[in-house]
């Protein structure tokens, strides 16, 4: 379907000279009409290469590590979805639900190429929150973004290229404006372990809490995340519940979530070694982090699919901002409750030679764990929230495969198939029992936080 806008070819006065408004594309069998085509008409080919291309970036950019990937994916979302929401007719623009966020507008009766519009935002927008990357990485935003251009140089016509790309380039200033004012998100992954925090060694009730962990004692990741700016989740619905009462005595609720992490880990099938660490992704410069982990899902669906250019900017905005909000509340939990890694628990109260399976395959160092409280599980509520998203968007029930670790050899990342979305998701979450780092109850909260950022993500209004 395209979009008519009807001028009766009026003579529009402007200075001392007269011009007539003429579109690039005319219906011939309608006399004194403009016709302009609709995002829908596209296909996906512009923001599945742009994504594809921040999933391999995000494997080396320092700092930005979970919750600090997931932020900026929320905002390179929401800045293509506005790129191309003019050119979807029964959509609109979120900039009246988003306080601080002002957005330019198309020029009424003027023709605009979508996925050139699409291209701009996205190659703007990530030169800007990419600022940092290797010079290397940094060509290859350019080069996407030139050989876009190229393309549409010979089918479209100069003035329609040209306002195309101007207007993605000031919807992407726009956003990135906005996420300025989010002082504590803005440029945290310039400092994600911050000096300034000194993790609490006891508790209110006297309970220990979660130091640095063995064996390499990272400080902690992101510690004031809780002050991040949420996209669609309420201030109530940040904190987690409360996490089974501390106890070191045997038989008690939280010394039999221990117990439980401890015996998959001492029994390990090859399974369950396998589903580990194939969602593992845990270590920088190895493979991209656990929320770019749900862009690549997204990116395999999305081509195997044949998504049309609008489904796919939806489906982008809705997962970068679900699982920047899932981010923000888990976090921000994790730093609440302050909840000792098993690896701590284990080793000081049942078996002090106990290790994790989190196993870096290039530095071989052995018995990992991630650097930040345990509860709630963030690759629970990457994978609750990604998955519910993924169903909103392509349906429930609907099987695939996950191809994004075949041709690795330093680890399990055979490819896995799934009846489901929410199958995957839950596999993703529980996993993180079986490679030792996380107690049950961390990963049910972190399901319930990712499906409810999930939830409030789509209940913000997207269509007119």
């Amino acid at each position: 379907m395209k979009t008519i806008f009807k001028f009766g070819f009026s003579l529009l006065l402007m200075g001392s000279g007269l011009f007539f408004i003429q579109s690039c594309t005319k219906d011939n069998s309608k006399e004194g009409q403009l016709e302009f085509s609709d995002t829908k008409e596209f296909d996906a080919s512009v923001p599945l290469a742009w994504n594809e291309l921040i999933t391999e970036i995000d494997r080396f950019s320092t700092g930005y590590r979970p919750p600090a990937a997931a932020r900026m994916f929320g905002y390179v979302g929401l800045a293509a979805y506005e790129a191309v929401v003019p050119g979807m007719p029964e959509y609109q623009s979120l900039e009246s639900q988003f306080s601080g966020l002002k957005l330019p507008k198309i020029q009424t009766g003027a023709a605009y190429h979508w996925p050139t519009v699409a291209n701009a935002a996205y190659a703007n927008i990530l030169r800007q929150f990419y600022s940092q990357i290797k010079v290397a990485d940094f060509e290859r935003i350019n080069t996407l973004e030139s050989k876009f251009n190229l393309k549409n140089e010979s089918i479209l016509e100069k003035e329609e290229l040209e306002r195309s790309k101007l207007f993605g380039k000031d919807i992407a200033t726009a956003v990135f404006n906005f996420s300025v004012t989010d002082a504590a998100g803005h440029e945290a992954y310039k400092n994600p372990t911050p000096n300034s925090y000194i993790p609490p060694k006891v508790g209110p009730n006297g309970e220990k809490l979660w130091q640095p962990t063995l064996p390499d004692y990272s400080p902690a990741l992101f510690p004031y995340w809780g002050q991040v700016r949420p996209f669609a989740m309420k201030t109530s619905d940040l904190r987690a519940k409360p996490p089974i009462p501390y106890s070191e005595n045997p038989g008690s609720k939280f010394y039999l979530q221990a117990l439980e992490t401890k015996a998959y880990v001492d029994n390990l099938n090859f399974e369950d070694q396998w589903i580990s660490q194939f969602w593992s992704d845990d270590f920088f410069e190895v493979t991209f982090e656990p929320a770019a982990r749900q862009l690549v899902i997204a990116n395999q669906l999305v081509q195997h699919e044949k998504l049309s250019l609008d489904r796919a900017v939806e489906l982008y905005a809705k997962l970068g901002m679900a699982m920047a909000d899932a981010a923000i509340s888990i976090w921000y939990s994790k730093y609440t409750y302050n909840v000792r890694r098993p690896v701590e628990y284990i080793q000081e109260l049942i078996d002090p030679t106990w290790k994790t399976q989190m196993n870096h395959p290039y530095t071989n160092m052995k018995g990992m764990s991630p650097n930040f409280p345990a509860y709630p599980s963030g690759h629970s509520g990457f994978g609750s929230s990604g998955a519910a998203i993924l169903t909103d968007i392509l349906g429930s029930n609907k099987s695939f495969t996950d191809n994004c670790h075949k041709d690795r050899f330093e680890f399990l990342g055979a490819p896995r198939s799934f009846s489901s979305f929410s199958v995957a998701g839950l596999e993703n979450a529980y996993s993180r029992i079986t490679l030792g780092v996380h107690y049950r109850m961390d990963c049910d909260e972190g399901v319930r936080l990712g499906n409810l950022a999930a939830k409030r993500v789509i209940e913000l209004e997207w269509k007119k």
